[in-house]
């Protein structure tokens, strides 16, 4: 679970987050939406406790993310904007590392591979990648240490349509094993009937809560979508088989007591690439 109350955060004079306020339950995938500058990726942050807030409290899984920020950590996997790594190691070395940091089994690393795609640049420098197979080597890391609470910031602005349905999918059936899902984008009408619930984010708060069956194509729309106020949540109807993704469950998988960091760079080229649909996958 997520909660995260009243919180505030400044950056010099500039207010960025001006109270915001929410919760997120497991077995749900929630929204977060908004305009550009509205406060989604802050709000990220300080979940995963990459940045401290000014005031405030926040929580993952009933651990103060600024008193325990380890502790919630390790219970945290966090996909950024823009995934970075370093670029003289090939996905496997990468994944291998972060499986050393979260003693997760080195035999998932390969396996996750394998599900998104990059088996054949499994000893590919990351330099070398596209924005779309950087992106896909950030969800493998996500999904490496099988955390119960996943934090998703803009997951799916370098991938091609069917990776971005494929990752809705795959969100769902980890929603479904129990997960607690946040996801923050400004691509509203793709996730339209996906998620359980939708928060509008603007200007640094909370404005109220969106039905997830009926997003809108772009913000402009907002005043005319019905809505309820914020703690009324909607049911999204959306739901991936379980059979397309029942081999997960399957990958050895350990959670460690180390923490890990991302970083950022420029945001990456867009390179769509021609990949099989995730219905004819077998993982």
């Amino acid at each position: 679970m997520i909660s995260a109350h009243n919180i505030v955060k400044n950056y010099g004079r500039k207010q960025i987050l001006c109270g915001i306020s929410l919760q997120v339950q497991p077995k749900q995938i929630t929204l977060m939406v908004g305009p550009n500058g509205a406060g989604k990726s802050t709000t990220i942050k300080v979940l995963t406790g990459l940045i401290r807030p000014n005031s405030g409290t926040a929580c993952i899984n009933g651990f103060d993310i600024v008193r325990q920020r380890i502790v919630a950590q390790r219970a945290t996997a966090y996909l950024p904007q823009r995934p970075s790594f370093h670029p003289k190691l090939t996905c496997l070395e990468v994944l291998r590392f972060y499986a050393g940091l979260r003693g997760v089994p080195v035999s998932r690393c390969e396996a996750m591979l394998q599900m998104m795609g990059l088996g054949e640049v499994a000893r590919v420098r990351t330099e070398k990648l596209s924005g779309g197979m950087r992106q896909l080597l950030g969800i493998a890391f996500l999904l490496l240490p099988d955390a119960p609470v996943l934090l998703l910031d803009e997951p799916g602005l370098s991938l091609d349509p069917a990776w971005r349905k494929w990752l809705q999918h795959k969100l769902r059936f980890e929603a479904e094993r129990g997960k607690t899902i946040l996801v923050t984008t400004h691509l509203i009408a793709e996730w339209n009937d996906v998620a359980d619930r939708c928060l509008l984010c603007r200007d640094g708060i909370i404005e109220r809560e969106l039905d997830p069956k009926n997003l809108p194509d772009d913000f402009s729309e907002l005043e005319t979508v019905s809505h309820r106020i914020l703690g009324q949540p909607f049911l999204g109807s959306a739901r991936g088989s379980r059979a397309s993704f029942g081999g997960l469950a399957e990958i050895p998988s350990e959670r460690g007591d180390n923490e890990v960091r991302d970083g950022e760079m420029p945001s990456p080229a867009r390179e769509p690439r021609a990949l099989p649909r995730a219905s004819q996958r077998r993982i």
